[in-house]
């Protein structure tokens, strides 16, 4: 088996953040890799691309990055293990191990591959509880080092996904689960950071932080979760196939404010 996860060590002094990226992996595990569909691997549209190229810079400010190297469609470690839906308001998002990608498209060979109970249980044993075990392990770190830790979970998104939304994305969602899973002032300090550029900002709408930023986040244990929903258009090209380097330092500096505020905000609360 290949490695589940790639850690990023935090380079100079370390701070209290520790950065998640679940959705950039394009690998198959060998075992079941053979039960989907060639064609659709070759492109595996509802990645996070380059998600963990943009946040490289973090570890030069003392971030810890860790980032999920088999792809979403193996199981999609920001949903819920039991499959309870995120969202009531009838929206249509992709399971915990799902059969279709975001627009529909089956993504098995066969019905047969699509996981049973049996498979769904292993592939939580092999290859989901591990990555939340190694965050819950980092983030102890940080707070028995700091008194607080924080997890910025780190995700992009097509700036056009119809099955979804009608609309187009705003720039920039910050997800705090409707402010149950961050201190006042940590979700008060990334938003100013964030507003500090050209991009459109919103927070909870239209997504509120998934299963990881809703499992960790516990502020009255001084252990806090934002997710941050990118659209891919701010560090990608026009067709959001491929990176931008212009776009991407822009969004950069952008992502660097933000951290500054946080790691400040962070010792204040410690």
């Amino acid at each position: 088996m290949k490695k589940l996860y790639t850690i990023y060590p935090a380079k100079g002094k370390v701070t209290p953040i520790i950065l998640s990226v679940p959705h950039a992996g394009t690998k198959f595990p060998k075992e079941i890799k053979k039960h989907f569909n060639k064609r659709m691997q070759q492109h595996l549209d509802d990645t996070d691309w380059y998600v963990d190229v943009l946040y490289k810079f973090a570890q030069n400010m003392g971030i810890t990055i860790i980032k999920a190297n088999y792809s979403r469609w193996v199981i999609d470690l920001n949903r819920d293990p039991e499959s309870v839906p995120l969202y009531k308001d009838g929206r249509i998002i992709t399971g915990l191990t799902t059969a279709t990608d975001f627009l529909g498209n089956t993504i098995y060979r066969k019905k047969k591959f699509i996981p049973d109970e049996t498979e769904v249980n292993r592939r939580l044993h092999s290859y989901y509880w591990p990555y939340y075990q190694k965050i819950e392990a980092l983030l102890a770190e940080r707070k028995t080092e700091f008194g607080n830790a924080l997890l910025w979970d780190a995700h992009s998104i097509r700036s056009y996904v119809p099955s979804i939304r009608k609309e187009k994305f705003p720039d920039l969602i910050l997800g705090n689960n409707d402010h149950k899973t961050a201190h006042p002032e940590l979700t008060k300090s990334a938003i100013e950071g964030l507003n500090s550029g050209e991009y459109q900002v919103n927070i909870n709408t239209p997504f509120k932080g998934g299963h990881i930023t809703r499992y960790f986040g516990k502020p009255e244990n001084n252990i806090h979760a934002l997710q941050l929903e990118m659209n891919k258009i701010l560090y990608m090209d026009d067709r959001e196939l491929t990176f931008n380097e212009e776009r991407a330092n822009k969004m950069c500096t952008v992502l660097r404010t933000t951290f500054e505020g946080l790691i400040e905000k962070i010792h204040q609360l410690s």
